[in-house]
């Protein structure tokens, strides 16, 4: 419909994006970033312990800015009919909220208190609870509730997170009345139904991270949870029964909200979901086209129509839910739980040198010292893949595992580690970093090996994210190790793009989610096509990664 425009907002790890879009041909026509100043300030984290919350008060702020920058410049006329906004985020990222859903570290005396704030979805302090509720699921003698979550229960998700933080804070124990994800507080906050009790929980955070499904009614059973901890008791009838898809409007803008972005009342504003998800919408999913999100982590999203698939259980996978993607198609997510942050892991390694040593270096100016360590670490991961580029593959060259941030997908298993194996004296930082890009390739392939032995087929390859968009070098290696092409989607960004198709659905202009893609994609800009050589040699190397990984796996249990 041509002169309507919409908002998609997508809440990173980092900051969040607002863009303003044309929803007859998909230009984004405005667009505006706000990093969040407390977390990068490194506040309320402690990676020691794979701890990682975020403070309300940044996406508040960046709520604001962004929509505010997004729309600065644009003609009065693209704002008046702006017609809606919708929202995605990382997840699972939930936060312990009061009766009328505000979340605790807004209320005086939890300010500064870590557990009262949004648990990021890379937060791994719950391996323990995830463990017990992964034991008690296949003991207790009735319905296993992991089973649409791909069997296998992870610390980086919803009950594992809340019953880790009501084990170990009494205050906020004490004045948590519900628990909300990220995806679902804000369009409760822009529409001003954040009670607990009533606001619109997504279908996709809920299917996928909380063991919500239809065949239990909803939420697992309370006689599970009380069983696997007396904290949860009474929990379930403080949480939700139903849940929405991405094309449900969750409301409109309130007076307050559309005065702090310069909107109206009349704007409508969706149900909420998962970045990776509404990304997989951005990129144009379609049946067994599988979209790899591909950042500092990777989501690994298929549809398939539920007459194909609705019965079929997928083993070790991250959930399968009923339109948990696009609306009346089975969802199914996968994904590596470092990506992009293992080559951020390397390159950090590399820089200690000049973060530790350079500093004292007086003889040289402080300019000087910080435009060295500046400029080595913007260049470093592009310098590492092009040297890389020119070893060659060799059957007995190093092979490494991914595990550095654990294992999400197959089998998710938090606790491993990562490992480099083949060392030798010449083993320099070129041949390492090759490994290390070799080693998210393989992690990526048993993902989809899991599927197909799942019986469940995958067509093409579509990915996504800063790395598809940014190394060629690491897209033509998994392109090789997969033996399929790969097509990267045009958009800069596909979640954002993702979240407007959303809103246009929910406001109306498009009918569903098909009809929003088709008027609003952005097609593909370039494909990685496998060399025949190269694939056959990573067969050979694909296997020692494989034996590598069940050598640790077995010894580190």
């Amino acid at each position: 419909m041509a002169g309507k425009y919409v908002i998609g907002l997508d809440y990173g790890t980092d900051s969040v994006r607002a863009v303003v879009v044309d929803t007859a041909t998909g230009q984004i026509v405005g667009t505006s970033v706000f990093e969040y100043p407390r977390w990068k300030n490194g506040l309320f984290c402690d990676p020691s312990i794979n701890q990682f919350r975020q403070h309300p008060a940044d996406y508040i702020e960046g709520l604001e800015q962004s929509g505010r920058g997004a729309i600065k410049g644009l003609s009065p006329e693209i704002v008046r009919n702006i017609a809606g906004i919708s929202v995605d985020t990382t997840g699972s990222t939930p936060v312990a909220v009061d009766r009328e859903g505000i979340p605790l570290s807004l209320k005086h005396g939890f300010e500064c208190n870590p557990d009262a704030m949004f648990i990021l979805w890379k937060d791994h302090t719950a391996v323990k609870e995830a463990d017990e509720i992964n034991k008690l699921a296949r003991s207790w003698g009735g319905t296993d509730f992991t089973k649409y979550e791909g069997g296998i229960y992870s610390s980086e998700w919803f009950w594992a997170k809340i019953l880790h933080v009501l084990r170990g804070n009494a205050d906020v124990r004490k004045n948590a009345f519900s628990w909300v994800e990220h995806c679902d507080w804000i369009p409760a906050l822009l529409t001003g139904n954040t009670n607990p009790l009533q606001l619109k929980r997504s279908r996709c955070a809920a299917g996928h991270k909380a063991m919500w499904h239809e065949d239990f009614r909803g939420l697992p059973d309370q006689e599970f949870l009380t069983k696997l901890d007396p904290l949860l008791s009474g929990i379930r009838e403080r949480l939700y029964r139903n849940t929405y898809t991405c094309d449900v409007p969750a409301g409109n803008l309130t007076r307050e909200w559309a005065d702090r972005l310069g909107l109206t009342t009349d704007v409508k504003v969706g149900a909420g979901s998962f970045d990776a998800h509404i990304g997989a919408i951005g990129g144009e999913i379609k049946p067994y086209q599988l979209i790899k999100v591909m950042g500092t982590s990777t989501c690994d999203m298929l549809i398939a129509p539920m007459s194909e698939a609705g019965d079929k259980l997928v083993a070790g996978i991250c959930g399968q839910v009923d339109g948990s993607i696009v609306p009346g198609m089975l969802g199914l997510e996968a994904g590596q739980s470092a990506f992009g942050d293992v080559y951020a892991w390397f390159s950090n390694i590399l820089m200690w040198p000049l973060n530790e040593i350079l500093p004292g270096y007086t003889w040289l100016d402080a300019e000087t010292r910080e435009r060295i360590k500046k400029e080595t670490s913007e260049r470093i991961i592009a310098e590492l893949s092009r040297r890389a580029e020119s070893v060659e593959i060799e059957e007995s060259s190093v092979i490494a595992l991914d595990w550095m941030n654990g294992r999400r997908t197959p089998d998710a298993n938090q606790a491993l580690k990562g490992a480099i194996a083949g060392l030798t004296l010449g083993s320099d930082a070129p041949r390492i970093f090759r490994a290390l890009v070799e080693a998210t390739a393989f992690g990526s392939r048993m993902i989809n090996e899991r599927f197909i032995q799942e019986g469940v087929r995958i067509d093409g390859v579509i990915a996504i994210g800063g790395v598809a968009k940014k190394n060629p070098f690491v897209m033509q290696i998994v392109a090789d190790v997969l033996n399929m092409t790969i097509r990267v989607a045009g958009s800069d960004q596909t979640c954002a793009l993702g979240a407007a198709m959303a809103a246009s659905v929910v406001a109306g202009i498009h009918a569903d989610i098909p009809s929003a893609q088709k008027a609003m994609g952005s097609g593909y800009e370039k494909e990685y096509k496998p060399d025949p050589v190269r694939s056959a040699k990573y067969n050979l190397m694909f296997e020692k990664y494989k034996a590598l990984g069940r050598f640790i796996e077995g010894e580190t249990k």
